[in-house]
């Protein structure tokens, strides 16, 4: 392998890759997204169209607590599907209401499908969930020593959701490996978590 085959080190350097917005519009409409059409050109004249989703911004919350015998455990719940057809446990998350602040939809969403609050919510990252066709942005938060605040869930008319408890070493254990914890973004979240777990280890071991 030649030494100069590939760029070495982390270059600012993509002016070059580019693509320039020549015009967008709106191919389709629904309640969860919109469909756009952009065109584009690079840097060296090759136009384009391309497809993109605009969705409303998501989040993400990892209720985390230590249960009475002093196990780190996820609140996860467990749902149906449409887009994949099978039962799937995940952690909380919802989308962005217009005007709201990630971090109170984050309590929000909380609340409306678990009935929990949290001692702290901490911040873990904003990512782009498919960046080659999504615009929308995932926020990803920790709720840290949830505890109960309501006897009932709210939620929306098609939502059904089970609450449940999972030890934390059996959730790292499982995901991406089982059909229950098979949703990408939930493998972002937990990823996400484990890198807080490097700074704090008692989320793993209490």
């Amino acid at each position: 392998m030649k030494k100069d085959q590939f760029n070495i080190g982390d270059t600012k350097d993509f002016n070059h890759l580019i693509w320039d917005e020549k015009n967008r519009k709106t191919i389709l409409n629904t309640p969860i997204f919109d469909l756009i059409e952009i065109e584009r050109e690079s840097k060296d004249n090759i136009k384009g169209s391309f497809y993109t989703l605009d969705c409303p911004n998501w989040v993400t919350i990892i209720p985390w607590y230590v249960n009475e015998d002093n196990i780190p455990c996820f609140v996860m719940v467990q749902q149906f599907r449409h887009g994949s057809a099978t039962i799937v446990r995940e952690f909380p998350a919802g989308m962005v209401d217009k005007g709201e602040l990630a971090i109170d939809s984050a309590y929000r969403e909380l609340k409306e499908e678990t009935a929990l609050s949290a001692q702290e919510m901490v911040f873990l990252a904003q990512v782009n969930p498919n960046p080659a066709i999504m615009e929308n942005k995932a926020h990803f938060f920790l709720a840290k020593n949830v505890f109960k605040i309501s006897n009932s869930q709210n939620l929306d008319k098609t939502e059904q959701l089970d609450v449940l408890s999972i030890p934390v070493s059996q959730v790292i254990e499982k995901m991406g490996k089982d059909s229950l914890y098979d949703n990408g973004v939930m493998l972002m979240a937990l990823s996400l978590f484990l890198k807080q777990a490097q700074i704090d280890p008692t989320l793993i071991n209490s």
